[in-house]
């Protein structure tokens, strides 16, 4: 599975976008100081990456079931040359 992203990539294009918000959450926002894009780009990211990892987990369910059974049956593959 790739990492999650945090940050865009440096070289994306940067296109504008209109988001509606509740206005008392926006005032309250600007008495803060805080930048509404950065956090709204964060909050996708984050959202992104949540969907990613559950799609992969969602497609690779069987793959993992299937190793987790032959490690519960078997052991781990090196397991006779652990020393601990």
């Amino acid at each position: 599975m790739t990492q999650a992203r945090t940050q865009p990539p440096s070289n994306a294009p940067r296109r504008p976008t209109n988001v509606t918000l509740p206005s008392d959450l926006v005032a309250e926002a600007k008495r803060l100081d805080i930048n509404i894009a950065k956090v709204s780009e964060a909050g996708l990211l984050a959202a992104a990456a949540t969907i990613r990892r559950s799609r992969w987990l969602e497609e690779n369910q069987d793959a993992i079931q299937a190793y987790n059974d032959r490690i519960e049956a078997n052991g781990p593959i090196l397991s006779a040359y652990r020393r601990f």
